[in-house]
């Protein structure tokens, strides 16, 4: 048990969030063989308490669920094609837009996803009689991720079995224009829905990118949110003082501005590299870079 929390502890963001979502679905199956069980199966009211819904006064009603919906799964299929996704798309996104934006992206996009839904199934006339309608899964947050990625490096290339090297750009944009077709099947069983908040996942991670390059950092403020929240559970240090023998020549903002500037024009031209020739292409040093920078905040 300890070897799994101290690999859940040192592993990265990609391999965190997996581990949440494995949980999540472990726990609400072990719950479900209680019920049935119990003699009384049916509805397992674990989802329906993790799960958000159309009916705004419904999930206000559980707040938690706003979150928990996009870590809940129904399904081994559900969830292990949610994952497959995730750990491609994620494993890029942390390489080329910093593994710290990865879990705000994750879950604004599933926010906006919710959001989406939530809107049409309360004006179009299409969803008039559905009445309250939950909503469950990643899917909303893993295309925000594969969408934002696809759009900060759209021509890089990656392998697929059988296809072979396919630009980032062309994947983003099958899935989007699949859920967006999708749309036109209302029958029973179609998940309308489903789709729907997948287009809002995909929206956010297409409109989060095109904000960075404005210089607006959407995961910030959500990281800072986090980072307020674990202080107050962490102990404090007690503190000790250091003679440090050796000190460093404290450099100017005109040194430091100097520097960041450099190693972002080392970057740029890193990452213009890979749209033209491909990851593969770039050198050993290179690599050692984009991995630093990556792992940086």
């Amino acid at each position: 048990m300890n070897s799994i929390i101290d690999w859940f502890k040192t592993g990265t963001m990609v391999v965190k969030l997996l581990g949440i979502n494995l949980a999540v679905f472990l726990l609400v199956g072990i719950v479900g063989v209680f019920i049935n069980f119990s003699g009384y199966p049916g509805q397992n009211g674990l989802v329906a308490i993790l799960s958000a819904n159309s009916n705004v006064l419904e999930t206000l009603s559980r707040p938690w669920s706003i979150i928990s919906y996009m870590f809940l799964h129904q399904g081994l299929w559900h969830l292990g094609f949610n994952m497959l996704i995730f750990y491609f798309a994620g494993r890029l996104f942390s390489t080329f837009l910093q593994e710290s934006r990865l879990l705000p992206t994750y879950l604004l996009g599933g926010l906006a996803g919710l959001l989406l839904y939530i809107v049409c199934y309360n004006v179009f006339p299409l969803f008039a009689n559905q009445g309250n309608s939950p909503i469950l899964g990643a899917s909303a947050s893993v295309i925000a991720i594969l969408v934002a990625v696809a759009t900060y490096v759209p021509n890089y290339s990656v392998v697929l079995m059988l296809i072979g090297p396919v630009k980032l750009k062309y994947i983003a944009l099958f899935y989007v224009v699949l859920d967006f077709m999708a749309l036109q099947n209302t029958g029973p069983g179609s998940n309308i829905g489903g789709h729907i908040a997948h287009l809002g996942g995909a929206f956010y991670g297409f409109f989060m990118v095109k904000q960075l390059a404005k210089g607006n950092d959407w995961s910030v403020k959500v990281n800072q949110f986090f980072k307020m929240i674990t202080s107050i559970f962490k102990r404090k240090p007690k503190i000790r003082v250091v003679h440090n023998k050796k000190k460093k020549r404290p450099i100017s903002d005109q040194e430091f501005n100097a520097q960041k500037k450099t190693k972002q024009e080392q970057i740029d031209r890193i990452l213009d590299k890979i749209s033209k020739s491909g990851y593969d292409s770039l050198t050993k040093e290179e690599k050692a870079l984009l991995f630093q920078v990556s792992n940086e905040q």
